[in-house]
């Protein structure tokens, strides 16, 4: 079965940074774009980055531009999102999964990052 396992959260200062990664199982990577969501309590899942199939094409939020960059490695069927500058307003849960979402694939656990002095 299809399912995306996030990793490399925690606790960060402010300024600080971060690198998240995510593997994939069970499905055609390299088929896919694939992107990093992020969640906080009592908000929706809003995408930060993504990036093409074979990585040529990057889209960033506004809110994490020039700090966020999205990267990925087919041939490891990986993703990465490395943080920089992290701000408060970045603590939240990440997810990483395809873009746009597609209902036989689920959500895994996500990876927690705290932004906190």
């Amino acid at each position: 079965q299809v399912h995306f396992v996030e990793s490399g959260g925690g606790l960060v200062q402010p300024g600080g940074s971060l690198r998240l990664s995510c593997t994939a199982s069970g499905i055609a990577f390299s088929l896919y774009s694939m992107g990093w969501y992020r969640q906080t309590p009592g908000q929706e899942r809003e995408l930060v980055a993504s990036i093409t199939n074979g990585g040529s094409t990057k889209y960033v939020a506004d809110s994490v531009k020039g700090r966020f960059t999205i990267s990925r490695d087919n041939a490891r069927k990986t993703g990465s999102l490395q943080m920089n500058n992290l701000k408060p307003e970045d603590t939240a849960v990440y997810y990483c999964n395809t873009v746009p979402r597609l209902p036989d694939i689920p959500w895994g656990q996500g990876t927690q990052v705290t932004v906190s002095s």
